[in-house]
């Protein structure tokens, strides 16, 4: 298959209809595109919707995970298919509800391609933000300090990011343990370890439509996965000051409820604490994933 063409993993759950939408602007985008749809554990009528709204012709091919193996390792599924089967230099990720501006893809390569051992690079997402990595935080973002063209940052955020080949084959794919979020973050780290470029390029249009996983699953995850990645990335000692830190924001957003966070779900939060100290990884208690949000909708 052609370098100049890219290898695009969807990685899908439940929602047919907005997958179908995201695999329209991938099949238009200015490039050619060959797809890959890994469907985490949908129930049969969600992926018969998908089968559906797909157009013979497209360039796709939908392989089953069987269940919802979290986005990395979702994405992980296809990723192995893009390194043992096609020879394409570069693979895009991004999860079923994605929509890139016709130009995206061709604007990602060409700009990764004036840049020396650019490994990940990521769209933009139009919030002005380029992503940092702290070492008592973990994964966050810092202003913008550019408006077009590559922007080095510490990792690609995981709306739409590509990755080459060789750093791939360097580096890994996502780390399994994490499950979803901060597996970018622990990508983009790798990398950078190795001696790889990351950054974002402006200019490359995405949109992430909603957020469709519930808030006490995020809280969870996110909480657990910034713990364990600070402890990997900076040690035992900065892991229990950002713990600390999580327990007085807990505190904080139960006592004044005008501060919570946008994602806020306080057991749900303290539950991925203590799984970080427990050492648990993977997929969340499946009761996380029922539980409705406790914040208010911006």
């Amino acid at each position: 298959m052609s370098s100049s063409v890219v290898t695009v993993v969807i990685v899908h759950r439940g929602r047919g209809a907005d997958a179908a939408r995201t695999v329209a602007a991938f099949v238009e985008q200015s490039i050619a595109v060959d797809l890959i749809i890994v469907d985490n554990g949908s129930d049969p009528a969600r992926l018969s919707d998908l089968r559906a709204a797909i157009d013979p012709n497209w360039p796709v091919q939908i392989t089953e995970a069987g269940e919802n193996l979290g986005f990395g390792p979702g994405a992980n599924v296809g990723l192995r298919m893009w390194l043992s089967g096609r020879g394409t230099s570069w693979a895009a990720v991004a999860p079923h509800d994605a929509m890139p501006a016709p130009d995206c893809l061709e604007l990602l390569v060409a700009a990764t391609g004036t840049e020396p051992m650019a490994g990940l690079a990521c769209a933009d997402v139009g919030h002005g933000e380029v992503g940092m990595i702290d070492p008592y935080f973990g994964g966050l973002t810092r202003p913008s300090r550019r408006t077009d063209g590559w922007e080095d940052a510490d990792y690609p955020h995981g709306t739409l990011m590509i990755i080459n080949r060789r750093c791939a084959e360097e580096i890994g794919l996502f780390d399994e343990r994490y499950f979803a979020y901060n597996e970018e973050a622990d990508l983009g780290r790798r990398a950078r370890l190795s001696g790889w470029r990351v950054g974002l390029v402006h200019g490359a249009e995405v949109v992430n439509t909603h957020l469709s996983t519930s808030v006490a699953a995020v809280d969870y995850l996110q909480h657990r996965n910034t713990l364990m990645m600070v402890r990997e990335m900076s040690g035992p000692y900065h892991a229990f000051i950002r713990l600390m830190i999580g327990l007085g924001h807990v505190v904080t957003g139960v006592l004044v409820p005008a501060r919570r966070p946008y994602v806020f779900h306080p057991r749900a939060r303290l539950a991925g604490m203590w799984a970080f100290v427990c050492g648990r990884t993977g997929r969340p208690p499946d009761r996380w994933f029922r539980q409705r949000s406790q914040s208010t909708p911006r």
